[in-house]
């Protein structure tokens, strides 16, 4: 029986080892916190997960929270206009639904259900000097954690990574008492809320440690009216101000917001990261090399909702890998190979999600102008967050735009 060693216990990490138990591989996952540390610890996150990714949790029996969590049945898009009003506003349903958990929910949920599978847990967080030692005793050691110390075994990749910088100022809180939009009163959806110059505010549907609620998502232009967290404010002060900057900038979605309150005391994040590519194969000092996956080797800005859903394809396109590689080394050149056959999906994820990060170029106004008149288009633009590779097709060149207009 193969060995597998994991490090991080997040989406990607975990959905890994419970499909490589599956598979009848002995493996091991080392996590930082216990599953009682993440539920009792601060959100990590925003996510919504797409009907591609949600398949994999459903083959792999670790939909746990689905029949509770709160369908998202659409994707609906605004423009601020200068005088506080909305200059666009439309609606397109998914063709699939959506959903969102809370990752300090799922993964705890996942650590206790990778134990009862009869997956090895140890917890402990593991510093290069020790994944030295450690990785002698597996046939492949990947590493799934974003921060810390390990990532920097991973070298940034230039041509493939644009930005030295964050490109955006992270804010976000989980609430309850959230109305639904009066426009469609009967469907949950994500709501995409676009100021120009100043940034966007995502409303998510969601589902936390008492229940659904809702996720209130900033995404500020550095320097900006939105870029004002640095301070570290306490978590009632935190969601105080969200409040405010929503009254300010988008205030048809404040008025959902006049009853919502904090889900709980530990409810509010913030924060921004640099996007990157990485290369994919690490060389500890003892020469032995392991593999980066997820954000370990492409971390995207969430502008378009799509870290989740990568971990998930990261996660199922290695697990292949593995089971088809057999009882082969895993070497430095396998290593290579699999994670760009995940690149090329990735890689479109990422030249979306590069490209919203700028201002739109005139065709792309043209197609968030268009969608609010053609319901054709507004739909195709929503189920591109389920399937971000159809935006090639379409959305990304102004000549395949005109194309496709044409046709419609």
């Amino acid at each position: 029986m193969r060995k597998v060693l994991i490090v991080g216990a997040g989406q990607s990490g975990l959905q890994l080892a419970l499909g490589l138990l599956g598979k009848d591989y002995d493996v091991t996952v080392m996590s930082a916190r216990t599953p009682d540390e993440i539920r009792s610890g601060r959100v990590m996150s925003t996510q919504c997960m797409f009907h591609d990714a949600l398949q994999h949790e459903r083959e792999l029996g670790a939909n746990l929270w689905e029949a509770e969590t709160v369908n998202v049945e659409g994707l609906g898009v605004s423009v601020a206009a200068p005088d506080g009003d909305r200059a666009l506003d439309w609606f397109a349903g998914l063709d699939d639904v959506a959903q969102s958990v809370d990752q300090r929910v799922k993964m705890a949920g996942w650590l206790e259900l990778f134990e009862e599978r009869g997956g090895k847990l140890v917890i402990h967080g593991v510093m290069t000097s020790e994944l030295d030692a450690l990785s002698r005793l597996y046939d492949l050691v990947i590493v799934s954690a974003g921060k810390g110390e390990l990532v920097q075994l991973f070298d940034r990749v230039p041509e493939r990574s644009p930005y030295t910088q964050p490109q955006r100022a992270l804010s976000l809180a989980y609430a309850h008492g959230v109305h639904r939009r009066p426009e469609h009163p009967e469907k949950a959806a994500v709501r995409f809320n676009i100021v120009p110059d100043v940034g966007e505010l995502f409303m998510i549907p969601a589902y936390t440690l008492s229940g659904n609620c809702d996720i209130l998502f900033f995404e500020g232009v550095p320097g900006g009216p939105l870029d004002c967290f640095d301070d570290r404010p306490d978590a009632a002060d935190h969601f105080s101000r969200i409040l405010d900057l929503m009254k300010r900038f988008v205030p048809w979605e404040y008025e959902r917001c006049r009853d919502a309150e904090l889900t709980d005391a530990k409810a509010t994040l913030a924060g921004g990261y640099t996007p990157v590519v990485r290369n994919p194969v690490g060389t500890l000092p003892g020469g032995a090399t392991v593999l980066g996956m997820a954000d370990v080797v492409v971390a995207n800005d969430p502008i378009t909702g799509q870290g989740s859903n990568n971990a998930s394809h990261c996660a199922a396109t290695y697990l292949d890998a593995i089971v088809e590689h057999g009882d082969r080394p895993f070497d430095a050149a396998w290593m290579d190979a699999t994670f760009e056959r995940y690149w090329e999906y990735a890689r479109h994820v990422t030249e979306w999600t590069n490209a919203l990060l700028q201002p739109p170029p005139p065709h792309v106004l043209q197609i968030l102008g268009v969608a609010g008149q053609n319901p054709a288009v507004a739909r195709r633009f929503a189920n591109g967050f389920t399937d971000p590779t159809d935006f090639r097709n379409w959305f990304m060149d102004p000549a395949l735009w005109e194309k496709y207009l044409a046709e419609v």
